[in-house]
């Protein structure tokens, strides 16, 4: 049984569902000791429903039953102070903290000339600045043990522009400028800081009324059948989307030891759309 992480201790944000939960469970099936993070709790802005309370419950017993220890944690990426603790109990229960899998996002859908200022606030806060407070919070306790990994769900959005997904994108954008100068800042200090670029995932984020709307501005009410020929249209590997776990591989790997050479990389798990240049 692969135990690469045995040993560690990995923070997960966002970590109730989708690709931070299946994070969560493969650093644990792996030997790790897991802390998740997620902030239970509505959106004004979001178009689709965010994790609850019971889904951060959930997630720590789905992990917990790997055999690992499992510690689940309410704390919104928003709240410097709430990173901060998610970071003192890591230490606190765990004794250590050697990974960041940074990964809770939101995505929301509005042309720049008709976008509102929270709908723009609420994605740059949740999607870059929570990036930042959770790399923030990390630091202390890796620069001491001289040993870290920092990995950060960035997107496919971070190598272009999209329509309607102009805040979206420069959140992203945002986040690999942030992995790039924090990695030359750590880099003699043992502690790697990457970028993991996917293309459409499934998860709520994607499948949802306002995604599909996006996709198929033709139809009134579109169905996920109805954008399944859209979605496949952006990835050259005819697919609407990868699985989370496709994401997770690639983070994975950024978390080990065969990659202590690599920092301040954004790898795309993209379905074969960055070979058209993005």
């Amino acid at each position: 049984m692969d135990q690469s992480f045995a040993g560690r201790v990995a923070i997960i944000t966002g970590g109730a569902r989708g690709q931070g939960l299946s994070h969560a469970i493969a650093f644990a099936e792996r030997g790790a000791d897991v802390v998740i993070c997620d902030a239970p709790q509505p959106l004004a802005t979001a178009p689709y429903p965010l994790s609850t309370e019971l889904d951060l419950e959930a997630a720590e017993r789905r992990v917990s039953e790997t055999g690992r220890r499992c510690i689940a944690v309410v704390a919104d990426v928003r709240d410097a102070a709430a990173m901060d603790r998610v970071v003192d109990t890591a230490m606190r229960q765990l004794g250590r903290v050697d990974i960041l899998a940074a990964n809770a996002a939101i995505c929301t859908f509005a042309p720049v000339a008709a976008m509102s200022d929270p709908v723009w606030e609420e994605t740059i806060d949740v999607n870059l600045t929570g990036v930042f407070h959770s790399m923030r919070s990390v630091l202390p306790a890796m620069r001491e043990q001289k040993y870290g990994r920092i990995v950060v769900t960035a997107s496919m959005a971070a190598r272009g522009g999209w329509e309607s997904l102009g805040h979206y994108t420069a959140s992203k954008w945002g986040v690999i400028g942030l992995v790039k100068s924090l990695a030359l800042e750590v880099a003699a200090e043992g502690i790697t800081v990457n970028a993991v670029c996917p293309t459409s995932v499934n998860t709520v984020m994607m499948q949802n009324d306002a995604s599909y709307r996006l996709v198929r501005p033709d139809l009134e009410n579109p169905t996920l059948e109805d954008t399944l020929a859209g979605f496949t249209a952006a990835n050259p590997i005819p697919v609407p989307w990868v699985d989370p776990m496709d994401i997770t591989e690639a983070l994975l790997f950024l978390a080990t030891d065969d990659a202590r050479y690599i920092t301040g990389e954004s790898i795309a798990v993209s379905a074969g759309a960055s070979a058209r240049g993005l």
